[in-house]
């Protein structure tokens, strides 16, 4: 099965036997990943660009690593040592990169929807890397794969998103893959970090205020990123008491389920969204009843995105 769409620009509308499909592809990708050899000719003959207007460790990696690995053509372009920082506009470069004869274009942009308006300028397959705080879906998918890898599935579990939802793109990829595969999600975090009273709750999810109540008896505990960069000044106090009240320490993620798993999309912010010994968790449930996955959410990036690549290129012939 290929994908129906040339694009991925969000989670937002794709199917749930369209998010399977991705999710079965990476764990044949992660067999190759955990070889001794891990070149394919997957990728023979594609080329892949990625196209950075914001700083990224995981994500432009594990897509230029997961284009290497399969034999494809990868390329890295950001937005300061590029013809943006002259002036030129997202569609004319979005115009050139596609007579570059590229196949597949990645990108991460500051602006809500410029994936979507890349997309249609180009007839390479446009897959969204992060838009604003809009929608994060590779890292939806690769936490979503991870639930199921750990749990066995993901209808039906119980998973708490904690922290910065309002800025976090991470959140609602998550939130729309999550529902459409039959979970139950609760948001929490502070007032100020959550949306108006409403905005999400159409969606099937519960909104609160109190983390101990989310975290409760939840199987997967998520924490946020506070996003600086995206916020107005006094949103909360201070980062000390923000982790009082909301970061996911010891005692309040001691809370869920035993064997709850702990997920964080990184980078982490030790002793503001999450307590060092809690991300630190062993990957096997330890004393406290939880795991954390950090790490392992990292490799299954990798293969996700292999798995994406494989896809919406074999859709194209």
């Amino acid at each position: 099965m290929a994908l129906s769409q040339k694009d991925l620009l969000g989670l937002r509308g794709v199917s749930a036997a369209e998010i399977s499909e991705i999710l079965n592809t990476a764990e044949l990708m992660k067999v190759i990943l955990a070889s001794n050899n891990k070149k394919t000719p997957h990728l023979q003959g594609k080329t892949i660009m990625t196209v950075f207007y914001e700083n990224s460790t995981r994500t432009r990696l594990s897509f230029e690593l997961a284009s290497k690995y399969m034999g494809g053509v990868a390329a890295n372009m950001s937005a300061s040592g590029s013809s943006v920082a002259k002036g030129e506009t997202l569609v004319d470069t979005a115009r050139t990169l596609d007579r570059m004869a590229s196949d597949v274009l990645i990108l991460r942009h500051p602006m809500t929807g410029a994936p979507h308006l890349m997309a249609k300028h180009v007839k390479a397959s446009v897959i969204n890397a992060g838009d604003g705080a809009n929608e994060h879906p590779t890292q939806a998918l690769l936490d979503m794969f991870t639930m199921k890898e750990k749990l066995g599935g993901i209808s039906g579990l119980k998973v708490a998103i904690v922290g910065d939802v309002t800025h976090s793109r991470v959140a609602r990829s998550n939130l729309w893959g999550l529902t459409t595969m039959g979970a139950q999600v609760t948001l929490a975090g502070p007032p100020t970090l959550l949306p108006p009273d409403g905005a999400l709750e159409a969606t099937g999810c519960r909104v609160t205020e109190c983390v101990d109540d989310a975290v409760r008896e939840a199987d997967v505990v998520m924490g946020l990123r506070i996003q600086l960069e995206r916020q107005q000044k006094g949103l909360f106090p201070s980062v000390r008491e923000y982790h009082k009240f909301f970061g996911l320490t010891p005692e309040r993620v001691g809370l869920a389920k035993k064997g709850a798993l702990v997920m964080h999309p990184g980078p982490v912010n030790r002793g503001v969204e999450i307590a060092s010994i809690v991300a630190d968790g062993e990957s096997s449930p330890n004393s406290d009843g939880y795991r954390s996955v950090i790490d392992e959410q990292v490799t299954n990036g990798v293969a996700v995105r292999m798995a994406l690549l494989f896809l919406l290129t074999r859709r194209n012939g």
